[in-house]
């Protein structure tokens, strides 16, 4: 028997002559850090250069201005959207009385959707006109809600969107089953899409989150956390997923072979400022915004950037407070934790650092053709850092 292929990290194409993807986070990185910097520099003056590499501190690409708010692009995909709940519904069935009960209480429990929705404007954007897209949006939205029913399990959580979770009202054995159930349908529903390649990079995201997921457990409680293996941790978990969806779009359209690493790009951008804005609310908005307790990340001893951010930045006193927090996922210390991560800076730095990623997406999508499809792909980009929930 053949020994089984490692599965490749950062699994993605790279257009001929493109900036390749870990630099492009490297100067996403670098940008950030600039952050502190640009506010010491006199208004105006807007660039400096670190290694040679010449990088606008604290600009924002330059974009056309988003018109569509995003309750104009839920309406713009509105009836691909509720042929994917109709599709979801029809594939939840089961003989199985409890399977039907938790999948319901999950499909109910609202959530942005912002998963499949990218894959709906994005094949739209670029032009295709069947209905596989439909598929592929359930199967993200699946493959997004296993992981949920297991993370939820996994960080004994007992609030999401606004509910009661899942393993909090039927039990952790029934969510993790269901949560099981849910990957082996959206597997099912791969098959019936009949593409090697969008089976290829659906498998191999999952591998990914999973990967993902242990590198996370590995991580709970250590204060010395870096920013590296934190990204590290964000792409597989989150941003994995958002970039699959966009690269299938590109793969059902079949436009122009350049299609396919702009829309990777765009993903992986997207779910990176979605997750970067995700851990600066935990620490910045109210229980009613988010849908969950405040300082869930902490209570779980979860090391996320704004908290990376104070132990390398911090005053001795910050980093000592910091590091009990973490080490004990106290939450006894929520608001002096607060403050701490407010006066050092760190959530200026985290959400700089989710809109240059937001601005990356918006870039890698510049050359598809002009829409409003391509205009609500763009609104979801801006809207994944200026949400406060």
């Amino acid at each position: 028997m053949p020994a089984a292929t490692k599965e490749p990290e950062f699994y993605r194409l790279e257009p001929p002559g493109s900036t390749p993807t870990s630099l492009k986070f490297y100067f996403i990185s670098i940008a950030c850090k600039c952050a502190n910097a640009a506010s010491l520099r006199p208004s105006g003056s807007p660039i400096q250069s670190i290694s040679g590499i010449i990088v606008h501190a604290m600009q924002p690409a330059k974009k056309a201005p988003v018109t569509l708010t995003i309750d104009e692009v839920k309406e713009l995909a509105a009836a691909d959207m509720r042929a994917v709940d109709h599709l979801i519904r029809e594939s939840l069935q089961s003989d199985v009385a409890l399977v039907s009960q938790v999948s319901e209480y999950i499909v109910t429990s609202g959530g942005k959707r912002l998963r499949p929705l990218v894959v709906l404007l994005a094949t739209r954007a670029l032009g295709y006109t069947g209905d596989l897209h439909v598929h592929a949006a359930a199967i993200i939205e699946f493959i997004h809600t296993a992981t949920l029913l297991h993370d939820d399990v996994v960080d004994s959580s007992a609030r999401r969107r606004g509910r009661d979770t899942a393993n909090t009202v039927f039990g952790n054995q029934a969510s993790v089953l269901v949560g099981d159930f849910l990957y082996s349908r959206a597997f099912q529903m791969m098959v019936d899409i009949g593409s090697m390649k969008v089976m290829h990079i659906l498998a191999d995201a999952t591998n990914t989150i999973a990967a993902g997921e242990v590198m996370q457990l590995m991580n709970v409680h250590d204060a010395d956390v870096t920013e590296e293996a934190y990204r590290q941790v964000i792409y597989r978990k989150t941003a994995r997923l958002f970039e699959a969806g966009a690269q299938i779009a590109a793969v059902f359209a079949e436009r122009t072979p350049a299609d396919e690493p702009a829309m990777i790009t765009y993903g992986q951008n997207l779910g990176t400022a979605f997750q970067l804005v995700d851990d600066a609310l935990d620490y910045d908005a109210s229980p009613k915004e988010l849908g969950k307790n405040l300082g869930d990340d902490l209570a779980e001893g979860k090391t996320t950037l704004p908290l990376i951010y104070v132990m390398k930045n911090g005053s001795d006193a910050d980093r000592k407070l910091i590091r009990a927090a973490i080490e004990s996922a106290g939450i006894d210390q929520l608001d002096a934790v607060q403050a701490i991560v407010e006066s050092t800076g760190a959530l200026r730095y985290t959400l700089t650092c989710a809109q240059n990623a937001a601005d990356v997406a918006i870039d890698a999508i510049s050359g598809l053709p002009e829409s409003a499809y391509k205009q609500a792909l763009v609104a979801i980009a801006e809207f994944s850092v200026s949400r406060r929930s």
